[in-house]
């Protein structure tokens, strides 16, 4: 490498007059745009995609500023006893429920628990999901695990602000939902030897099984979007629309719209820079193959 800088040097200092080093500036230039050429034409490409997903964005926040806004649950039967068609509406309140379920490892009562064990395994291969390095017996092994058993309870729960309460469905497959108290356990394998399962040559050693138990407390206080309907019975309910915004989370509807359109800014302005970036690097790339086809 220090050769061909010395060389490359000793190059430049032949250059004696003006044209000779305009000359070399132009020929680097000729070389740097064929280069980029392919990553202009590769910018103005991405560029499009980046307007089309901040434009989503766009409509995403547009369609939660048209959501009906309810501020007391109260108000919630009137208003569906006054309109006909599906009504799309955002209500907050407290987790409720008639029939809680009672957890052993947090010790508390949620209305959503999830009890899943995950294998804690060690082994010479990296291709796992989760990994750590470690050392044993002075080689070194990768610390993966391997969910093999997931079991999710629910029970009938409501929101409750105090003035009146809605049942809540399908929460779990809501976007922002999150199951927000973890708990878990770990209990040691007492495995002491590499194993070598059938059809794999790489060693192993089981080390352990942790239990790992996932609530949504009783009183949680949630944010939910969808649409409301009442039953035959009276019970005013809120779930997924056929087509339109379901969300169950701690954040508020104008968090979620700020969200929306900042990201819509961020999408819209680098489709922006793409494009001049892109172009520019294309007419670079054009002016500088017209001056060497002159030259």
């Amino acid at each position: 490498m220090n050769l061909i800088y010395f060389c490359f040097l000793n190059w430049i200092k032949k250059l004696h007059n003006k044209s000779n080093l305009f000359l070399l500036f132009f020929t680097i230039l000729i070389l740097m745009a064929k280069i980029l050429f392919i990553g202009g034409i590769a910018c103005c490409a991405a560029a499009p995609v980046f307007s089309i997903i901040g434009r989503a964005e766009e409509r995403n926040a547009e369609i939660l500023k048209s959501v009906t806004r309810v501020r007391h649950l109260k108000d919630l039967a009137q208003l569906l006893d006054a309109e006909r068609s599906p009504l799309v509406v955002t209500v907050s309140g407290n987790v409720v429920s008639e029939t809680p379920i009672e957890c052993q490892m947090t010790r508390l009562s949620g209305v959503i628990v999830v009890e899943s064990v995950e294998k804690l395994i060690l082994q010479k291969d990296d291709a796992t999901e989760r990994k750590m390095k470690c050392k044993d017996d002075d080689d070194s092994w990768t610390l993966s695990s391997k969910i093999i058993s997931s079991i999710p309870k629910e029970v009938p729960w409501y929101l409750d602000d105090g003035t009146d309460r809605v049942c809540v469905v399908g929460a779990r497959d809501a976007t922002g939902f999150v199951l927000p108290v973890r708990n878990s356990t770990f209990k040691e394998s007492g495995e002491k030897i590499v194993l070598k399962t059938f059809g794999d040559c790489k060693p192993k050693k089981t080390i352990g099984f942790k239990r790992i138990e996932r609530v949504l407390p009783v009183g949680t206080s949630l944010n939910v979007v969808g649409e409301a309907s009442k039953d035959d019975d009276g019970t005013v309910r809120i779930q997924r629309p056929r087509n339109g915004p379901f969300y169950v989370s701690s954040i508020t509807i104008d968090e979620h719209t700020t969200k929306f359109l900042d990201s819509s800014r961020w999408y819209k302005k680098t489709s922006e820079f793409l494009t001049v970036f892109g172009a520019s690097i294309i007419v670079l790339s054009a002016t500088s193959y017209i001056l060497e086809k002159v030259a």
